[in-house]
């Protein structure tokens, strides 16, 4: 979601850029390779490195091990690396390796939080890259603090709300209440993942159990990520009739169309709390801490702490902070990868004079 709308910007400058897309395949499925091919319409990837699986070291030894050939073959002039998860660390550890420059997309995130993963991964990718883009103003302090320089860092907006303005139609086109027998407005979307869920396992009893005594007052509807629903299996969980559904993974349309028409969302994904903020709908998220602070700031966002009890405030805070109550951040309007895209044009130009005149 973060990459498909700057592979497509690239694409309309054949004459400018020669653009290679790898698919590391950290999180291969049917589903999500039916994402990058019909929903996302980017097409298959020119290279599938099959990472898939295996705890977090593995992922990221295996992507850069794979990855080194596919550098030796096309030696590239920049690396462009969306995000935070392990692929992101990867490919730019991978490039750095290699001497090639790195940009990376979604740079100066920060939840100030050392036991996530993600937090480690933001950090070591932002302090090789060459090229930082960022979606808010607070990244950019991050990025000071930690010694970035003034000119790597470029404010162009958030690709990932390129991706849901472009498919606004299609996914209000989907009537994912309906196909649910919800009403619109009427309900609770659901999706938690993060490792902390699944440690002892009562956290997630626990959330369950919240979830269902809240059900009585607003239906709950729960797509699982993968990890979710494999504890849950394990755990011997179930619905609780028919106002709490357990359901399994959906594709990126149905899943926003779902979201779209809630009433709010609980969540612990940093994604979702951008895309709620888009869409106006009420944000509800289960984590300590939100390296996604402009989402609390425009008023769409409230970060409820890892605290199963107070998912029993969200139905009379969905009562305070109506749909449509928030305000969506500067430069999230469609066109960042537009910008970032420019960004790349410039920064060749640029190269090229100075090889010109050294010539």
């Amino acid at each position: 979601m973060k990459s498909a709308p700057v592979v497509r910007e690239l694409r309309r400058h054949p004459g400018d850029f020669e653009h290679v897309l790898v698919h590391t395949g950290q999180h291969y499925d049917d589903e999500m390779s039916q994402v990058f091919i019909d929903e996302l319409a980017i097409g298959e990837p020119d290279y599938f490195l099959g990472a898939a699986g295996a705890s977090h070291a593995e992922q990221i030894a295996r992507v850069i091990d794979r990855l080194a050939p596919v550098i030796e073959e096309t030696k590239p002039d920049l690396m462009l690396v969306p995000g935070d998860v392990n692929s992101t660390l990867a490919a730019a550890v991978a490039a750095k390796a290699t001497r090639v420059p790195v940009g990376h997309i979604e740079a100066g995130l920060r939840s100030f939080d050392r036991s996530l993963p993600e937090e480690t991964n933001r950090i070591i990718v932002d302090a090789i890259s060459q090229l930082l883009f960022i979606h808010s103003p607070e990244a950019r302090t991050n990025l000071l603090d930690e010694g970035a320089k003034k000119n790597a860092i470029h404010y162009v907006g958030n690709t990932m709300i390129d991706t849901l303005s472009a498919l606004r139609e299609r996914i209000e086109a989907i009537d994912a209440a309906g196909r649910h027998k919800l009403e619109r407005g009427t309900y609770l979307v659901v999706t938690l993942h993060r490792h902390w869920l699944f440690e002892d396992g009562e956290l997630l009893t626990d959330c369950l159990a919240r979830l269902a005594e809240i059900s009585e007052e607003l239906p709950v509807v729960f797509p699982m990520h993968p990890r979710t629903q494999a504890a849950v299996e394990a755990l011997g969980l179930a619905e609780d009739g028919a106002r709490l559904r357990l359901l399994p993974p959906l594709g990126y349309l149905e899943f926003l169309a779902l979201v779209s028409a809630s009433a709010g969302v609980v969540t612990d994904s940093g994604g979702i709390q951008e895309e709620t903020t888009y869409l106006g709908i009420p944000c509800f998220t289960l984590r300590p801490n939100t390296e996604r602070p402009v989402t609390v700031e425009m008023g769409t966002n409230v970060v409820l702490g890892l605290d199963p009890a107070r998912i029993l405030e969200v139905p009379g805070l969905i009562r305070t902070r109506p749909r449509d109550g928030g305000e969506i951040p500067p430069l999230w309007d469609g066109k960042a990868a537009s910008r970032i895209v420019d960004v790349l044009a410039e920064t060749f130009a640029a190269t090229r004079s100075l090889e010109a005149s050294r010539a």
